[in-house]
């Protein structure tokens, strides 16, 4: 990794489409999301320490762990930053850079492909394997432990939640509709290997996802997704959550045709990186607490 820890941290943005989209995801997980940003500050939200010299050490202690290979923390990371790789041609920060700013995706459509179900539902299934294999790096458990995995979602808060809320919104009910659970799982069940190896996500995690070929890598992300299907109806189910609700919070920053979801969807493909800026968070968070617990 080029960039350590406290860079990654201070250089989250306050401000942009990414932390629009995220704030008007509010309803979906109420009151669970402050963008914290710089790694100073984040040590002090983290452990509400105010003494300095503490702050530092605390600090010092998270950067040696994160930058010891031995650990999980720097493959987590790369997996946030990855799994968000799509490629961002329209460029976020010349699309909004204040809060509040209304911005129109109506005059990106012809620079904008939708991508097909079968796409989407390889995009849906990577973010969530990448979730689950970050949180087993961070925790220092095999990568295909999905059981603890499925736990600790029922346990999930802050940074991690509207992550998870932002997948079952945005690559979930707004490209795929408001049956995307089945329509992923019969998109999964009838997919070959070859289909995932063209997919350049894919290309760039496989090393990383349990099983020994595309085949037993595919069947694995099949497991991960059957698996976590129950949390996400829960979350649609309790929230009242549909691609409509969510298109109308959407709105409060942004013009949206409401026929026109699947270029939305594809919009904020290209413009948002919410996985990779909530997950240096979410690592942030982990690191700075076992720092403060370990001294």
């Amino acid at each position: 990794m080029s960039k350590s820890i406290f860079q990654l941290v201070d250089e989250l943005p306050t401000g942009g489409l990414t932390i629009s989209m995220l704030n008007a995801l509010d309803f979906a997980a109420p009151g669970q999301w402050q963008n914290i940003t710089g790694f100073v500050n984040t040590i002090k939200h983290v452990t509400g320490e105010s003494d300095d010299e503490l702050i530092q050490q605390i600090g010092e202690r998270a950067i040696y762990l994160y930058n010891d290979k031995s650990q999980g923390y720097q493959t987590a990371m790369w997996l946030y930053q990855t799994v968000d790789g799509t490629d961002k041609a329209l460029g976020a920060a010349a699309l909004a850079n204040k809060i509040g700013e209304n911005v129109s995706f109506l005059g990106f459509l012809d620079k904008l492909t939708p991508k097909p179900d079968k796409a989407q539902t390889i995009d849906l299934t990577l973010k969530l394997v990448a979730e689950l294999v970050a949180f087993c790096q961070i925790n220092g458990i095999p990568g295909d432990s999905i059981g603890d995995f499925v736990a600790a979602l029922g346990e999930y808060s802050g940074e991690s939640m509207i992550r998870m809320a932002a997948l079952v919104c945005v690559d979930g009910l707004i490209p795929l509709g408001p049956d995307f659970i089945q329509k992923a799982i019969s998109g999964l069940n009838s997919m070959t290997p070859s289909d995932l190896e063209q997919n350049s996500t894919f290309k760039d995690m496989q090393n990383v996802i349990p099983g020994n070929n595309a085949a037993g890598k595919l069947d694995f992300m099949g497991q991960s997704f059957d698996s976590v299907k129950g949390w996400m109806s829960n979350l649609v189910t309790s929230r009242n959550l549909s691609p409509q609700s969510v298109v109308g919070n959407l709105s409060n920053f942004m013009q949206i045709a409401d026929d026109k979801l699947d270029y939305l969807a594809a919009f904020l493909d290209v413009s948002t990186n919410y996985y990779e800026h909530t997950g240096t968070q979410t690592l942030a968070r982990r690191l700075i607490e076992r720092a403060f617990a370990e001294l």
